[in-house]
């Protein structure tokens, strides 16, 4: 079994020398928790957004009831966006918070595709999160476009290509792509990008105006911190909102919310691509996630999360284990994924015991590495279990 005292001895200078360090207080860590290795699936709580939401209960909700509309709820979309967006170097007034991450999706690729007239293929990565892919195919089907799903995007744009939907960061191994460059590319051909960032907001630097992004989204339950199920966000450059057009319009997309006009005339921004109500408490979460993730600061999470990652790979080789993320830093984001035998049930042991991977089939195991959340001794302390459980149950088949 790997000696892990010289890597705790290590871990522990790291957390002292650690700038991000004092962040780790402001989330609630359950003392039944030897090591949460989970945060790129769901984040852990902020203190603040317990504060936060109780004071929502009790003084807004139940003091204001529906005088909260006119007293601040109304604008929560558009403002919380452009606190998001400001994560994700996009300019206020082309962010909005609202819906879940398929229905931003679906709202994104319908748009892009009204984009790219005349065009007739939608380009996506075999690769990509499965409701990615199965959305691309509803709305290709919807838009009579032909679905093209390859391994490589690069190769698959071309002057027939409308939209091509592709992940910043690969939900299984953590391979990061390079979201100006891919974007340059299909621009170079006329095809609109929808950008999926839902692994990278909030640890990965994003620069999308500079980068001349067309569309993007992105949940706020990971690196964000926004609570489990809180609403997404959906991205549009400023030179694209006269011609977006989405299939969902709603009240709160028209350009008088109150008219309740019978004819439906979109809002000339942002605000056209939001649909119906708004979830006001999940709004209130994740600005508070987002307000800590801005304290912070992307480019320092950013630092620490190539540490973090570095330590576990170097750990992961100390116990001869397969790791399928890049080695290379600028090529990967911050979870770590390795490939184990029977990793279902090494993930079900190591949880049974406090430390909380992710799985994903059929052979590996995620180590999400949240840097805000994440000390170097917790990491020590989770993979010291994993060798633990290989060492007692031997090669697993």
């Amino acid at each position: 079994m790997t000696d892990f005292h010289s890597f705790r001895e290590r871990a522990a200078a790291l957390d002292a020398s650690d700038p991000l360090a004092g962040f780790r207080s402001a989330f609630v860590l359950d003392p039944d928790v030897v090591a949460y290795l989970d945060g790129n699936s769901l984040g852990r709580l902020p203190r603040r957004t317990q504060e936060r939401l109780a004071r929502f209960v009790r003084e807004e909700w139940g003091g204001r009831l529906i005088r909260g509309w006119s007293e601040g709820w109304v604008d929560l979309p558009v403002t919380v966006g452009d606190e998001v967006g400001a994560l994700l170097g996009a300019a206020p007034g082309q962010t909005v918070v609202a819906d879940s991450t398929s229905v931003c999706l679906a709202k994104a690729l319908h748009a892009a595709v009204s984009l790219a007239p005349g065009r007739d293929r939608l380009v996506v990565s075999a690769a990509d999160f499965p409701t990615d892919r199965y959305l691309a195919r509803r709305v290709a089907a919807d838009r009579g476009l032909a679905i093209v799903e390859v391994d490589d995007l690069g190769t698959a744009i071309d002057e027939r290509t409308a939209v091509v939907l592709v992940s910043h960061l690969d939900y299984r191994t953590g391979v990061l792509l390079d979201l100006p460059g891919l974007t340059a590319r299909a621009h170079a051909d006329g095809a609109v990008v929808v950008w999926d960032l839902c692994h990278s907001a909030g640890v990965v630097p994003i620069d999308l105006d500079a980068s001349g992004a067309d569309l993007a989204v992105g949940c706020t339950y990971k690196y964000l911190n926004g609570g489990p199920g809180s609403p997404a966000f959906l991205y549009a450059a400023a030179r694209h909102h006269a011609r977006l057009e989405q299939p969902l319009p709603g009240w709160w997309s028209a350009d008088d919310l109150f008219a309740m006009a019978d004819e439906y005339r979109p809002a000339a921004g942002i605000r056209r691509m939001l649909t119906g109500t708004p979830p006001v408490a999940g709004l209130l979460a994740v600005r508070e996630g987002v307000a800590l993730a801005a304290e912070a600061g992307v480019a320092a999470a950013r630092v620490k999360s190539e540490a973090l990652t570095s330590f576990c790979i170097e750990m992961l080789d100390a116990l001869g284990l397969e790791v399928v993320t890049p080695r290379d830093p600028a090529r990967r984001g911050s979870h770590v994924t390795v490939r184990l035998a029977d990793a279902r049930a090494i993930a079900e042991r190591l949880t049974e015991r406090g430390v909380i991977p992710d799985f994903r089939e059929p052979d590996l195991v995620r180590l999400g590495l949240a840097p805000l959340t994440t000390s170097f001794t917790e990491l020590v302390d989770g993979l010291s279990m994993l060798a633990e459980v290989l060492d007692q149950v031997g090669p697993l088949d």
